[in-house]
Order: C-alpha cells, then structure tokens, then sequence
C-alpha cells in the first residue's frame, strides 16, 4: 500500500460553551492516499470544518497527531503553518469568500501575489487565464463579484483554488448555497478539475448525493471518522 498523503491519529478538539465543555472530535484517526479524492459526510455540527481547519493548521488540536505529505503539522511553527497554507494548500468555501473590492481576475491571482511564487509552474498568470476559461469565466475576468450569479462565484472560487498550484485542496460544503443545477456544476468542475491536475481533494458536506464521486466516503459521527460504502 502507498504511504498515505495526509494522515492523522487521536485527534481530538473541544470547545468551551458556557460552562460547559463539547467534544467536537474524539480521538478521530484516518488516512488519504495522494491524488485520492475523498468525502466525509456528517450533520451540521458534527465537526466536519473542525477537521479541516485542523488538517490545514488554521487550528490546533487539543490532542493528537496530524502529518501532511510527510510534514509533521504539529510540529511547525505559526509562520512555517501559514507558509503550507498558502503554497500548498486552496479552498473552496460555502459561502465563496471572494473579496468584493477585487475584480474576478485579481481574486484569482491573489494567490500568486501572496507566495511570489509559481510552485513551478513556468507561467503561473497564462495559468489563471486557462483556469478562468475553463471555468467558463475568462469573458468575466474584469467583473466584481457582486455582479455575479452565486454558481459563478464558486466558479471563480474554484480557479483561486488551484491556481498556485496547490497539492491539497479543501471543500467546505461548496454547494450549500447554490441550486441544485449550479451546484452540479461546481461538483463537476471540482471534480474535473483536481483529477486532471492529479490534486488531493477533500470535501466534507453534508449531501450524499455529493459524496457519490468522492473515491471513498467516510463519515463523522460522534466525534469519529469512520468509512462507508461508495453506493
């Protein structure tokens, strides 16, 4: 078996609420191989984005161990997190988190203006222009965000995503506030997009119907990751 791309044991998060204090994550342990697209399903509340700000340390567990293509997370500093987050990471939120004083061609270059680097790739500007048209976008590059349909949002989202040419990418429910057609869409893109450019993607959601192209699904409940069955 290949050594697993993202790995994670015993990890465990909690929050205070009032005086009381809620487990999230109960000593969760799980592996992804790379290049592998993987879902995880759960209700809301059940700690999906928990896990995912774990795994791209945007947060600390209270316990346990996390290891991102060999690196052990827990054992950066703040700034050498930060640095993962930003040259090897993308996201794609639920709510698109595009900024709205940015045209749609410097939300997807920012990125690039944030590593002044390309990850190797020769030209990583031409890069955001084939995003864009692939994405059906690249007529809307000097359109502000708000002029946009939410499915086009995502859209552009999904470009910012990859285009600093991450090895991991992350998906937060990317559909919860679309249609169900424009939805569809952004989960073919995603889907196509990552796989073509061989990219680890985790999306959590909570829509089984969305899981379905994941390789495999696993699901969180009660604090632990489990597998499922792919239907």
């Amino acid at each position: 078996m290949p050594e697993d791309f993202i790995k994670f044991e015993k990890l465990t998060k909690s929050f205070l609420e009032g005086d009381t204090r809620r487990i999230v994550l109960n000593a969760a342990s799980g592996g992804f191989q790379e290049g592998e697209f993987v879902a995880i399903l759960g209700r809301s509340g059940t700690g999906k984005s928990t896990l995912l700000n774990l795994l791209s340390g945007i947060d600390e567990p209270d316990s346990g161990h996390i290891w991102i293509d060999g690196q052990d997370l827990l054992a950066m500093s703040d700034h050498q997190r930060t640095l993962l987050r930003r040259e090897q990471i993308g996201f794609v939120f639920q709510f698109f988190n595009l900024i709205p004083t940015l045209t749609v061609w410097e939300n997807v270059t920012l990125p690039l203006d944030l590593i002044r680097s390309s990850n190797g790739v020769s030209d990583p500007y031409r890069r955001a222009e084939e995003l864009l048209d692939q994405v059906g976008l690249l007529h809307r590059k000097e359109t502000f965000p708000d002029r946009l349909s939410g499915g086009e949002q995502q859209r552009v989202a999904i470009a910012r995503a990859l285009v600093h040419d991450p090895k991991l990418v992350l998906a937060d429910e990317p559909t919860g506030n679309l249609d169900e057609e424009s939805g569809e869409g952004v989960l073919d893109l995603l889907d196509q997009l990552t796989r073509q450019a061989k990219k680890n993607l985790i999306l959590v959601t909570h829509s089984r119907r969305a899981a379905q192209r994941a390789d495999r699904i696993f699901v969180l409940s009660e604090g632990h990751l489990e597998p499922a069955a792919v239907p």
